[in-house]
């Protein structure tokens, strides 16, 4: 249930070009701006209404479209008429700003601890040397929501770092490290078998035994690479075989395997860190 006017509008199936607009203008205000779906449908329909009695006098349409764009001009003046300078050093004056867009929503029922976490996350994406002077709140390039299952609203945190929805892979290894150098790797830490197919006979134990002595020997190259440069987490897109768990775990290294190549970027974007593609290139 909800009452969002573009989460509303995007489900509905029109093929009339004016009501095709009306969706698109519902979009793009939620893309904008956050808020005010609802608002800009009805003050659009309003505008179409004001339209009619000159459209059915045989007004030209462009005449009333520079009707209309003389009336945003003098709109616009009256805007900044009324405005009010905000503060944007002062957390009172832009909590009680966000109240406004948060007010209308299902989560003004949760007082104001939505309100503080909105403005938190926006301080924390915000750039800026020394003062507020640009806002980078785009969300889906500079914030996200994570979203667990199980716990309580009241739990809801805001994060200044990244975090990815993963466990390390073994027991033994560190869950809670400070200040970590971080490996990021695009490939995985197992024997890769070849593409083609390829047949071995072995006549003898010791044949499959040799063979085994390769894998593992392979495994152990990688990660050697690896433990050479003593990082304490190691993140990688792909999977981690168990023979490398217990080399790199030996080392007292931490794993996360199976990462989404948008974590890994974040983490990248964050640490300053390189991805690498192949063990041998670290």
């Amino acid at each position: 249930m909800t009452n969002d006017g573009n989460a509303i509008l995007r489900e509905i199936e029109v093929s009339h070009p004016a009501a095709k607009n009306m969706i698109e203008i519902a979009r793009t205000q939620d893309e904008e701006v956050g808020d005010g779906t609802t608002s800009v449908i009805i003050l659009a329909g309003e505008v179409m209404t004001c339209a009619r009695p000159f459209i059915e006098r045989n007004v030209h349409p462009s005449i009333i479209c520079k009707a209309f764009y003389k009336a945003m001009v003098d709109a616009l003046d009256v805007v900044k008429e009324v405005a009010k300078p905000l503060d944007l050093e002062n957390p009172e004056e832009i909590s009680k700003a966000m109240w406004s867009c948060i007010g209308t929503k299902f989560a003004a029922r949760w007082g104001t601890m939505v309100v503080d976490m909105a403005v938190k996350a926006v301080q924390v994406v915000m750039r800026g040397e020394g003062k507020i002077s640009k806002l980078a709140a785009d969300l889906k390039r500079y914030a996200r929501v994570e979203k667990i299952a199980g716990g309580l609203l009241k739990d809801s945190r805001v994060l200044n770092g990244v975090m990815v929805n993963k466990d390390i892979i073994h027991p033994g290894m560190k869950r809670s490290i400070k200040n970590p150098r971080i490996l990021l790797l695009d490939c995985p830490l197992e024997y890769k078998k070849g593409e083609s197919k390829t047949d071995v006979e072995m006549t003898k134990a010791s044949d499959k035994a040799g063979l085994l002595q390769e894998e593992i020997n392979e495994v152990a190259l990688m990660c050697s690479y690896i433990i050479k440069w003593k990082p304490d987490v190691v993140c990688v897109e792909k999977g981690v075989s168990d023979l490398a768990q217990h080399f790199l775990m030996k080392h007292d290294i931490s794993i996360l395997r199976r990462l989404r190549k948008t974590d890994n970027n974040r983490i990248a974007r964050v640490s300053g860190a390189r991805i690498i593609n192949r063990p041998a290139e670290i």
